[in-house]
C-alpha cells in the first residue's frame, strides 16, 4: 500500500499522472502487475501541512508499505527511480518529494482472509 500526502491544490490535479508513474516505478523495479495498484492519495489543505521551510509547496510526501524481503539495493533503487520519474514526467523535483519505505514481516499482512506468509499465490516476488 502506497500513501501519498501533499497540498491539495497542488496534488489534487496531478494525482492520475502521479499514481501513473508511482505505479509504473513499481513494477519496473519491483516486478510488480499492472493490476497491483493499492494507493491512497491525502489531499491536505497547506494549514494542515507543514513541511520544511527550504521545500516549495510541491512537497509531497510517499510512505510505500511492503511486506519485508526487498534488497537494500532494490529498495535504493525505487528510490531513485521514483525520484528521477517523478521530476521527468510531473516536474517535482527531488527536494519536493519525501520517500519513506516502511517494511513489516509477511505475517503481519492481512489480506484475502490469510495472512501475507500464508500466501503462496503471489503473482510477483518478494525477495528481489
Amino acid at each position: 500500500m502506497i500513501v501519498i500526502y501533499g497540498i491539495n491544490e497542488n496534488l489534487n490535479p496531478i494525482k492520475a499522472q502521479l499514481s501513473e508513474v508511482i505505479h509504473s516505478c513499481m513494477q519496473s523495479v519491483l516486478g510488480l502487475p499492472e493490476g497491483k495498484k493499492v494507493q491512497r492519495f491525502i489531499p491536505l489543505n497547506a494549514e494542515d501541512f507543514y513541511y520544511p521551510s527550504d521545500r516549495s509547496a510541491a512537497y509531497t510526501v510517499i510512505e510505500i508499505n511492503m511486506m519485508a524481503g526487498r534488497t537494500m539495493a532494490t529498495q535504493k533503487a525505487l528510490i531513485k527511480t521514483l525520484f528521477q520519474q517523478i521530476d521527468a514526467k510531473i516536474g517535482i523535483k527531488p527536494i519536493d518529494i519525501e520517500i519513506t519505505i516502511k517494511e513489516q514481516p509477511a505475517h503481519c499482512w492481512g489480506f484475502r482472509g490469510i495472512t501475507g506468509d500464508e500466501a503462496g499465490d503471489l503473482s510477483y516476488r518478494i525477495n528481489v
